[in-house]
């Protein structure tokens, strides 16, 4: 990476583009979609299979991710991953029909989970062998990338419609970024803490027989940790992605906030998780990752409760900032600790996490048809709640690292 002669800042922005890459691939087609939902014909449960096609893809990529992790490695895995998010934004722009942008965006999927474990796991390797916390930091580029998504987004629509050139500058700026900071990636990974095979050296009871053999690696049921942070962040993602596709209807047809409002509390979320995201690392190196997500998802819990109690539109609003502000630091929190078990164990809560994001919001869909949004709200809080009671089942590493600034 040319210009960074730092080791920890050169790493650092490699990794941080491919966060920002991530967000920015996502909100450049998701941006698109009406445009799609047009020009293929779609009905709202066309966009809803083509949303969830991609939440599939993620969660068909888990059996592969551990394998190609440890053959590959983060960084080529980071890599390759990004580079097809970018090839396959064109060829979604082209795909001459429905079945053909579902297969599209179901090898998205693949490559975003693909991506979303590889990237993780050079943020937490950056944190062990620099020890600075920079986690969050590097989750608020993703965020950053999703903004500058829309951004180009309305700069194209002035000049022309075409997704196709809309897609095709989106997926050649993704490759001169990945291009630029590749080398600037770590390229080795923090050791998985699995079981070593047992030797005379280090189990006495061994059989003479099993000395100096390989020990033929079985699937094994993921450790009792491993689930409760896999739960942790499926419903801290449920309560991102709720949040995120809900809170605006219900200001309009709750809270009887004014039209031009209502996207307020998409805002208020968003802003209040950069921020957060900025100073988490701050708070992780002062109170441990453990105390940041317990005390942070219980405010968001609380506070979102708190205000479907009240009703009105600045009670919510500030319900809605809670929100945003208790549970940003959830997944860079859980990221790393998976992290530090092994890359089964980050594939798991990354898949885990990824399905909770694209599911969370029709399950909350439907609780609200089957009874009013205030019980789909209320169940947005509840899953933050049952964050914080995961959180305490976890074994969280101490983090002594200074905060990066």
């Amino acid at each position: 990476m040319v210009g960074v002669r730092d080791p920890f800042r050169r790493a650092q922005f490699a990794i941080a583009a491919l966060f920002c890459s991530l967000g920015f691939q996502y909100g450049t087609w998701a941006s698109r979609i009406p445009t799609l939902k047009s020009r293929l014909d779609l009905s709202e449960a066309h966009i809803g299979l083509m949303l969830m096609a991609t939440g599939v893809g993620a969660a068909a990529s888990f059996p592969l991710l551990g394998m190609l992790m440890k053959r590959l490695g983060s960084r080529r895995l980071a890599t390759w991953s990004a580079v097809c998010l970018a090839l396959l934004l064109p060829a979604l722009a082209a795909a001459p029909n429905y079945p053909v942008a579902l297969l599209v965006l179901l090898c998205d999927g693949v490559a975003v989970g693909c991506l979303n474990v590889s990237m993780n796991a050079q943020g937490a390797a950056l944190e062990v062998e620099f020890e600075r916390t920079t986690m969050a930091k590097l989750h608020a580029t993703f965020s950053a990338g999703a903004l500058l998504a829309a951004l180009l987004a309305s700069g194209v629509n002035a000049f022309t419609s075409s997704p196709a050139t809309h897609f095709g500058v989106a997926g050649a700026l993704i490759l001169v970024l990945i291009g630029y900071t590749r080398s600037g990636l770590l390229t080795h990974d923090r050791p998985a803490k699995d079981p070593e095979p047992a030797t005379a050296d280090t189990d006495p009871a061994a059989p003479a027989a099993a000395v100096g053999t390989k020990t033929r690696r079985t699937w094994r049921l993921p450790a009792t940790m491993t689930l409760w942070m896999g739960c942790a962040m499926a419903f801290g993602t449920v309560t991102e992605g709720a949040m995120n596709d809900w809170s605006a209807l219900y200001l309009e047809d709750v809270v009887d906030a004014p039209s031009e409002l209502a996207p307020m509390g998409i805002a208020v979320v968003s802003v209040m998780m950069v921020l957060a995201r900025i100073f988490a690392d701050g708070w992780r190196t002062r109170w441990g990752d453990g105390v940041v997500v317990r005390v942070g998802s219980t405010l968001a819990g609380a506070g979102l409760a708190l205000a479907l109690l009240v009703g009105g539109v600045a009670p919510t609003l500030i319900g809605f900032a809670c929100v945003g502000l208790g549970v940003a630091a959830v997944t860079p929190c859980v990221y790393v600790t998976a992290a530090r078990q092994g890359p089964d164990a980050l594939a798991l809560v990354a898949t885990m996490g990824t399905v909770g994001l694209l599911a969370g919001p029709a399950i909350i869909g439907f609780i609200a048809g089957a009874t009013s949004l205030v019980w789909g709200m209320g169940a947005v809080a509840s899953a933050a709640i049952l964050v914080a009671l995961c959180a305490t089942r976890i074994r969280w590493t101490a983090t002594p690292f200074p905060e990066t600034t």
